[in-house]
């Protein structure tokens, strides 16, 4: 197919628009179902990673014993998601989730003005509050 050239310009002087036939529009392909992959890829291709994973975190726990400050809410929250990966329960990675986030539904009356700490604690009273300011 060729190409027309008009004039563009008011002019007619100021070059040549070429117009071009457009194609009609591809139809879209129906999507083909994949056989599963063997039971044993999960494994062959994850464990690697996952293990390197879990060492890390029993090498962060252990630092945090070595200094002294294991006993950090965020510690303790790990510690208790950990519980989580061996109870033979469905759903880990959901609890897990729902173990270190904050589960309240109505915005504090004050923000504490802090990023995300990566596992929520409870508010102290606001007497405790209060006596940490002095």
């Amino acid at each position: 197919m060729g190409a027309e050239g008009l004039p563009c310009g008011s002019d007619g002087r100021s070059g040549v628009l070429r117009v071009f036939s457009v194609a009609a529009p591809r139809q879209k392909k129906t999507p083909v179902a994949r056989p599963a992959p063997p039971a044993g890829a999960i494994i062959d291709h994850g464990f690697i990673p996952v293990r390197a994973k879990l060492i890390e975190v029993a090498a962060f726990l252990d630092r945090v014993e070595r200094h002294g400050v294991d006993d950090d809410f965020r510690c303790a929250a790990l510690r208790e998601a950990a519980a989580l990966l061996a109870d033979g329960r469905p759903e880990r990675a959901r609890r897990i989730l729902e173990q270190l986030s904050d589960p309240t539904t109505e915005p504090e009356p004050v923000s504490s003005g802090k990023a995300a700490l990566g596992a929520w604690r409870a508010p102290a009273p606001l007497k405790t509050r209060a006596a940490r300011r002095r």
